[in-house]
């Protein structure tokens, strides 16, 4: 049987990809305000819209219910890396727009909050894959992952609907391609 974390799990995997090819941005020292802002795009829509909404919105509740807390421990940490997360692509977005404007003393500003979002997802998706969901998977019982699973699909249906997902993972395809030909 499949697992709303082993979905999870999968998302991963596409912010990953993700997460590489912001990488490779930074390291060739991108300077391509499409590509920047297809990224920015990504993170909002995919990584955070999308696969974060699921883990706010529905898994981690039902673990708050299940006797996790909200205050501190995994759920908690979780949550300040998102915010966290949502800042670091606050800045790059505003960093865009000033070197859009002609300001280029914002290039390092953007790279440094680039680094800043890669270093924190790796970090954190390490957290969650390795504890945080194994810690899920001995506390929700085999119906609970289906509900929870069931929703999950629930949430893409009614949220993401003419092939939006396939949409957002295409694009970090084409990011790849890109970017791994620089290398």
């Amino acid at each position: 049987m499949k697992t709303a974390t082993q979905n999870l799990e999968n998302d991963h995997v596409y912010i990953l990809r993700l997460i590489d090819v912001m990488e490779k941005m930074v390291i060739n020292c991108e300077t391509n305000t499409s590509h920047m802002e297809l990224v920015v795009s990504l993170i909002q829509h995919y990584a955070d819209g999308f696969h974060h909404a699921k883990e706010e919105n529905l898994l981690f509740p039902l673990l708050v219910q299940k006797g996790f807390s909200n205050e501190q421990g995994p759920v908690s940490v979780m949550l300040h890396d998102h915010a966290e997360g949502r800042n670091f692509v606050k800045k790059l977005s505003n960093g865009i727009s000033l070197f859009k404007a002609g300001n280029v003393s914002a290039l390092p500003e953007i790279y440094h909050n680039m680094q800043g979002y890669i270093d924190l997802l790796r970090a954190h998706i390490g957290k969650e894959n390795n504890v945080l969901f194994r810690m899920a998977d001995k506390a929700l019982n085999e119906a609970e992952q289906e509900e929870l699973l069931n929703k999950f699909a629930k949430v893409e249906i009614a949220n993401y609907t003419n092939g939006q997902i396939q949409k957002f993972i295409t694009d970090i395809e084409g990011l790849e391609v890109i970017y791994n030909e620089h290398n």
